[in-house]
C-alpha cells in the first residue's frame, strides 16, 4: 500500500467527520464560554466551575460512552439496508440512555457532600455545590440526545447534531451574558447562571434533535411504534455488552483528567484554575480527533457489516493518518501561543486578583507546552479506540485503557505533581505518559484483529475455491 491509497479517503473521511466535530466542538465550547464568562469573576469561581464540572464530566463520560453502542450497530444494520434491526437499536438505545440520564443525576447529586472531603479550598467548595446541582440535572437532556445522536450518526447522517448544538450554544452564551453578571432585567446569578444557561441549552439541543429528524422520511420508519411493550431484553442486554465497556473506556480517561483537577485543587486555587484553562483548550482541539472517531466507528461498522475488511482496514488506517496530521498542526499551534491563550481566561484589569492571575496564566502556559505533545497521543488514542468500537471490540480495549491510565499514567501524576518541585507540569507529564501508553496498545490491538480478520476471510474463500473445484471434478 502506498501513501496515496490512505490519502485518498482523506476527503469523504473529513465530508463525514465534519459535522460530528462541529457538534463535538460545541459541547466543548459550552465548557469553554462557561469558562471564560466564570473567568472574569475571579480565580476562585473559575476553581469552583472546575470542581463543579469535574463530577459532572464523570458522570457525562459514562452516560456518553454508554450511548456509543449504539452507533456500530445502526451502522452494521445500514450497511445491510436491515430497518427493523437498526430500528430496535435506536429505540432500546434511547430507552436505556434515558434510565442512565435519570440515574446519574441522583448519584451526583447524593454524592455532593464528598466535596468537602477532598481537600479543596473551602470557599472553592462553597461556591461549587449550588452550581453542581444544576449543571447534574442537565445529564438527563444530555444523555437522551446522545441517542439521537448516536442514532443519526449510525445512519451517517451526521448534521443533525451538529446544528443542535450550534443552537444549544447560541442559548447557553445568550443566558450565561444575562445571567452570569445580571444584565437588563435579569439578576447577577454569577456561575450559578452559567449553569442555568447550560441546562437550557442542553434541553433546546434535546428538542431540536427530535423534531428535525422526525420531519426526515428516511427516518420515519425507525420513529414509529415506538412502545415500552415492545423493549426486550435480549436487545438491552446486546446494548449494555457493547455499551458498559465502552463507557468504561471513557470513564478511565476522563477520571483520569479529573484525577489531575483534584491533585491540581490540592496544590491551591491557582494551580486548580491553570489546570482549568489548559484543559480547556486541550479539550477543544481532542474533539476534532473525537469527530474522525465516530467517523472511523461509522466507516468501520459499514464495512464489518459488508464483511469488505481489506476496505476496513484501509478506511481505519486513513482516519489514523489524518487525525496525527491535524493533531501535530495542533501541537505547533500550542507552542507557537502557549504564553497568549490564557489571557482569554483571565481578568488582568481588577487590581484584586492580578497577582493571582498572572501567576494563574503563567502556570497554564507551561501546562500548554504539556498539551502539545500529548495532543499527538491523545488524538491517535481515540481513533483508534473508535475503530475498536466499529469492529464491536469493546472488553480488551476497556481492560487495556485502565491499565495504561491508572496503572501507569495515574500514579505518575501524583508522584511528580505532589512530591516533586514539577507540581502542576508533573501532573500532567503522568497524563502524557498514560495517553501514549493507551495508543500504543489500543493500535497494537486493532492491527492484530484487522489482520486475523482478512486472514481467515481468505482462508474461507480458498475452501470455498477448493470445494467449487471438487465438485466440478465429480461432476465432469
Amino acid at each position: 500500500m502506498t501513501l496515496a491509497t490512505y490519502t485518498k479517503e482523506f476527503s469523504y473521511n473529513l465530508r463525514l467527520a465534519y459535522p460530528i466535530i462541529l457538534g463535538m466542538l460545541g459541547h466543548t465550547v459550552v465548557g469553554i464560554v462557561d469558562n471564560i464568562m466564570v473567568g472574569k469573576l475571579g480565580p476562585a469561581e473559575l476553581a469552583a466551575v472546575s470542581l463543579g464540572n469535574s463530577f459532572v464530566f464523570i458522570a457525562m463520560s459514562l452516560g456518553i460512552g454508554f450511548s456509543t453502542a449504539i452507533t456500530p450497530l445502526v451502522a452494521e444494520a445500514d450497511g445491510k439496508n436491515d430497518i427493523e434491526k437498526g430500528r430496535s437499536a435506536f429505540h432500546h438505545g434511547l430507552y436505556l440512555c434515558t434510565i442512565l440520564g435519570i440515574l446519574l443525576f441522583g448519584i451526583i447529586y447524593f454524592s455532593k457532600p464528598l466535596i468537602a472531603f477532598m481537600g479543596q479550598p473551602e470557599h472553592v467548595v462553597t461556591l461549587a455545590k449550588p452550581y453542581l446541582d444544576i449543571v447534574a440535572l442537565s445529564l438527563i437532556p444530555l444523555i437522551m440526545f446522545q441517542a439521537y445522536k448516536q442514532f443519526a450518526d449510525g445512519m451517517s447522517e451526521t448534521k443533525y447534531s451538529m446544528w443542535a448544538t450550534i443552537l444549544g450554544n447560541i442559548v447557553n452564551v445568550i443566558l450565561n451574558y444575562l445571567l452570569i453578571y445580571g444584565i437588563w432585567i435579569f439578576p447577577e446569578l454569577g456561575i450559578v447562571g452559567a449553569a442555568i444557561g447550560t441546562i437550557a441549552s442542553r434541553f433546546v439541543m434535546l428538542g431540536y434533535m427530535h423534531y428535525m429528524m422526525n420531519l426526515k422520511k428516511k427516518f420515519h420508519p425507525y420513529f414509529k411504534g415506538f412502545s415500552l411493550k415492545e423493549i426486550k431484553r435480549e436487545v438491552n442486554l446486546t446494548i449494555i455488552q457493547l455499551g458498559t465497556p465502552s463507557a468504561m473506556q471513557m470513564f478511565f480517561e476522563v477520571a483520569l483528567f479529573t484525577g489531575a483537577i483534584w491533585l491540581s485543587g490540592r496544590l491551591g486555587t491557582t494551580s486548580q484554575a491553570a489546570n482549568q484553562i489548559a484543559l480547556s483548550l486541550a479539550s477543544f482541539t481532542f474533539m476534532f480527533a473525537m469527530g474522525l472517531s465516530v467517523a472511523a466507528m461509522i466507516r468501520v461498522g459499514n464495512q464489518k457489516g459488508l464483511e469488505d475488511y481489506k476496505k476496513l482496514r484501509i478506511v481505519a488506517l486513513s482516519i489514523f493518518l489524518l487525525a496525527t496530521f491535524l493533531e501535530i498542526l495542533f501541537a505547533l499551534f500550542f507552542v507557537l501561543f502557549h504564553q497568549y491563550l490564557p489571557q482569554l481566561f483571565v481578568n488582568l484589569n481588577d487590581a484584586a486578583t492580578l497577582v493571582e492571575s498572572q501567576e494563574v496564566m503563567a502556570i497554564a502556559a507551561n501546562l500548554l507546552l504539556v498539551a502539545a505533545v500529548f495532543q499527538i497521543s491523545d488524538g491517535l488514542q481515540v481513533v483508534v479506540l473508535g475503530a475498536l468500537r466499529g469492529l464491536q471490540d469493546v472488553k480488551i480495549p476497556m481492560y487495556m485503557t485502565f491499565v495504561a491510565y491508572w496503572v501507569i499514567g495515574f500514579p505518575i501524576s501524583i508522584y511528580l505533581g505532589l512530591y516533586t518541585e514539577l507540581k502542576a507540569v508533573g501532573i500532567w507529564l503522568g497524563l502524557l505518559a498514560g495517553l501514549t501508553a493507551a495508543a500504543l496498545f489500543l493500535y497494537i490491538r486493532f492491527n492484530y484483529l484487522t489482520k486475523k480478520m482478512i486472514q481467515e476471510q481468505e482462508q474461507e474463500q480458498e475452501q470455498e475455491q477448493e470445494q467449487e473445484q471438487e465438485q466440478f471434478q465429480v461432476q465432469t
